[in-house]
């Protein structure tokens, strides 16, 4: 398991963009779990939509490729890891994005993502996101690991 001040040192991200607050399952090279707790406190909610709050489902996609890069990072030897800070992960596409259910405040919302290709700095991973086990959304993402 991996908390947010871990995630914290992995991601670049801050709030309000990091959009993912634990990992619960991580296999190198293969798979990641994790999620974010959709609270009516997300800044987002003020004008997505006001009295019918919805979470985007560009917010989503971003939380899967957060996932992505925690994913890749782990992945990573552990030379690579201690300079962890000096990369970052820059989306190439996002295919076959779908969307499939409304995510609102108080849902939990689950990220799971599997390595399809690994080449070099290049990732392409399936990612599928969940709300009490049904599916919301998902995507094929690819990207790559670059310095700074």
């Amino acid at each position: 398991m991996i908390d947010v001040v871990e995630i914290q040192k992995i991601l670049p991200h801050r709030y309000p963009f990091l959009l993912i607050d634990r990992v619960s399952k991580l296999e190198p090279s293969k798979f990641i779990k994790g999620y974010k707790n959709i609270t009516i406190a997300e800044q987002v909610f003020q004008g997505h939509f006001p009295g019918h709050p919805i979470y985007p489902g560009v917010m989503i996609i971003e939380g899967m490729a957060q996932a992505g890069g925690i994913l890749a990072f782990k992945s990573m030897g552990e030379a690579e890891q201690a300079n962890a800070e000096d990369k970052v992960v820059y989306f190439m596409s996002i295919d076959g994005a779908k969307f499939r259910s409304p995510v609102r405040p108080g849902d939990k919302l689950e990220y799971h993502l599997e390595v399809l290709k690994h080449k070099g700095n290049i990732w392409v991973l399936v990612g599928k996101a969940y709300v009490d086990d049904k599916l919301v959304a998902e995507a094929e993402l690819k990207a790559m690991i670059v310095d700074k």
